[in-house]
């Protein structure tokens, strides 16, 4: 039971330690005056079945975040129940990520889990469009 007892322990603080150094990342990024960046790609699939669109959502969750520098991310599907005609709709799974600046966000290009998650996925991409814009609260 004791054995039970520090590890729990153990285990809350390390917790505890990554959310603190999570929002140390946060608060840098916000008392940095140099513009954030942020970067967003769009998927459209060859084959966009619901296993296809969740395997690219998958990888992107396992290969691109968590990186250096990284303020946000998020990696999902099209809302399907949004057709106003101010809706683009050609693509299939989406990727939000904010980097604290653009060094940041030119390491991750170089680094290998991002090459590695292309050269996995690439085969199925129809099209992809990237947007990257300097993005300040």
């Amino acid at each position: 039971m004791r054995k039970h007892l520090v590890c729990g322990i153990v285990l809350t603080a390390a917790i505890a330690a990554l959310a603190i150094v999570a929002g140390r990342e946060r608060v840098a990024a916000k008392e940095d005056k140099r513009p954030m960046l942020a970067h967003n790609v769009y998927f459209a699939l060859k084959d966009s079945s619901a296993d296809a669109r969740k395997k690219l959502v998958d990888a992107c969750k396992k290969y691109l975040s968590s990186h250096p520098g990284e303020v946000f991310f998020a990696a999902g599907t099209r809302a399907e129940d949004l057709t106003r005609e101010v809706n683009d709709r050609d693509f299939d799974v989406s990727l939000h990520i904010v980097f604290k600046d653009k060094a940041a966000h030119d390491k991750y290009q170089e680094d290998k889990r991002h090459k590695q998650f292309i050269a996995e996925n690439k085969d199925n991409w129809k099209k992809v469009r990237v947007f990257d814009s300097v993005v300040s609260k």
